[in-house]
């Protein structure tokens, strides 16, 4: 079973997905930085991130959101749990979730053992390869069979993906931003270059008054209908300092799509009777 990512055409665009692994996350004692930087290192490819899990250490839940993302159109990066500690689960339950075994990576073997000598060098002692602690440091190249690595700037110790038969691929990197985000850039940039968004994308959109979404969503099934190539957004508030209660009501896309399917949506608000307050124009 090959888990290397594999080519994905233009007109496949699959998802974007991220997910947290870690009971800190979840018990507040650190806070997730890898979703804004998911969302900036996409955004900069003229990618978007589509959906988030957050999964605490149990390896039960982690096996089922893994599984979920291996059967999902998705292109995923999954942060955090490959270490080798009793509360690192996560390589064990990437083979779960695809049905196979584990087995030491010859490259990530080789990467590991570079590190321990480096350390040692550091540290001004011999290297000693069957120290227990050094064969135990092995098990961080212990991935799912047929799983590719991922380079590590930071320390050489390297991260893995792996290809589901469903179609999704996962990108399993360390938890320490210092890490994994250079490692999620390299992902990005060696394997989809393909799918970058190098064309303008703007979004424009309109303040609407005394209306509710449920009113306005035929107004937006019609438009995604009749344009499909842009995004139709609603963004609900209660309380804005400034507009009070509104909806900012909007489309997204290339500028000469967007410059289509603006004036439908404006039409589109005229039989509601409802108040239009400023336009919003946003690169």
């Amino acid at each position: 079973m090959n888990h290397t990512p594999h080519p994905l055409s233009s007109e496949t665009r699959p998802e974007f997905g991220l997910i947290i692994v870690g009971d800190e996350i979840l018990s507040g004692k650190r806070a997730d930085k890898h979703m804004p930087k998911a969302i900036e290192l996409l955004s900069a490819r003229g990618l978007t991130l589509e959906w988030a899990d957050y999964v605490g250490d149990s390896p039960e839940r982690i096996t089922r959101t893994l599984a979920r993302a291996f059967e999902s159109n998705s292109i995923v990066f999954s942060c955090g749990g490959i270490g080798a500690t009793p509360d690192d689960h996560t390589r064990q339950c990437a083979a779960r979730a695809l049905g196979v075994d584990l087995e030491l990576h010859p490259q990530a073997e080789a990467l590991i053992r570079e590190r321990m000598q480096d350390t040692a060098k550091e540290q001004g002692i011999p290297y000693e390869p069957d120290r227990a602690d050094n064969v135990h440091r092995l098990n961080m190249g212990v991935f799912p069979k047929g799983a590719s690595i991922i380079p590590n700037p930071y320390n050489k110790i390297p991260g893995f993906s792996c290809h589901g038969q469903g179609g999704g691929t996962v990108h399993f990197v360390p938890g320490f931003p210092v890490m994994a985000w250079p490692m999620m850039a390299w992902v990005l940039d060696t394997h989809y270059p393909h799918l970058f968004q190098h064309e303008a994308w703007i979004e424009k959109s309109v303040v609407v008054y005394g209306s509710m979404e449920a009113t306005l969503t035929p107004l937006m099934e019609t438009l995604e209908r009749e344009h499909a190539s842009v995004k139709v957004f609603s963004l609900p508030s209660v309380d804005h300092p400034v507009h009070g209660r509104h909806i900012e009501l909007g489309v997204k896309g290339s500028p000469a799509q967007v410059a289509l399917a603006y004036p439908a949506l404006l039409a589109g608000l005229q039989p509601f009777g409802v108040a239009l307050g400023p336009e919003l124009v946003r690169p």
